[in-house]
């Protein structure tokens, strides 16, 4: 006999239900379409109430939904990197996690880039380049060059791409550079 799955509380499940939905709304409206009337509509709730009494307000649905996406990318991306040694190689998970994710999770990628520009909203996907680089330049693997412009670089060019309808077509192609960007010399 089997463990008995564990059921959700049912403020649990109505609230990923909304997250959902909001997620779904910002892919296909953009921010400025994204209302509670339409997130009502996606979610199949019978009242804006429901939105309310399980988000403080549209702040907090919108940090849920941009929290909840990036634990999944940097899910993407641990999975990626797993038993994966050495900086470059660890460059290269990181790169093709961030793209597997947005070939996979396109919705996601599209809802979170409406959050990111239409808000003050940031934050990290759990891996940070910057980081990266620096112990690769540690570690004599990398060249000397500004860890922070190399990582602007890095995040801007993955979101370029993910972007895209293909997103794991620039994969090799982005790997490829910036290995050879950060080829020491």
């Amino acid at each position: 006999m089997g463990v008995p799955a564990r059921r959700l509380p049912v403020s649990e499940v109505r609230r990923a239900q909304i997250t959902s939905a909001t997620i779904t709304v910002l892919a296909r409206r953009g921010f400025a379409g994204t209302s509670y009337d339409a997130i009502c509509r996606q979610a199949g709730l019978s009242s804006k109430r429901l939105i309310s009494y399980h988000f403080a307000d549209k702040e907090e649905l919108l940090a849920t939904v941009a929290r909840v996406v990036r634990e999944e990318e940097a899910a993407f991306v641990r999975r990626a990197a797993s038993g994966v040694s050495g900086v470059r190689e660890r460059l290269s998970a990181y790169i093709r996690g961030r793209l597997d994710f947005a070939a996979a999770r396109p919705e996601r990628v599209r809802a979170l880039r409406q959050i990111v520009c239409n808000t003050s909203e940031s934050g990290s996907d759990g891996w940070c380049p910057a980081e990266l680089f620096a112990e690769g330049q540690r570690e004599g693997a990398f060249r000397a060059f500004d860890a922070e412009v190399m990582s602007a670089a890095l995040r801007g060019s993955i979101e370029a791409l993910a972007l895209s309808d293909d997103p794991r077509a620039g994969a090799d192609e982005l790997v490829r550079a910036f290995d050879l960007a950060t080829r020491p010399s």
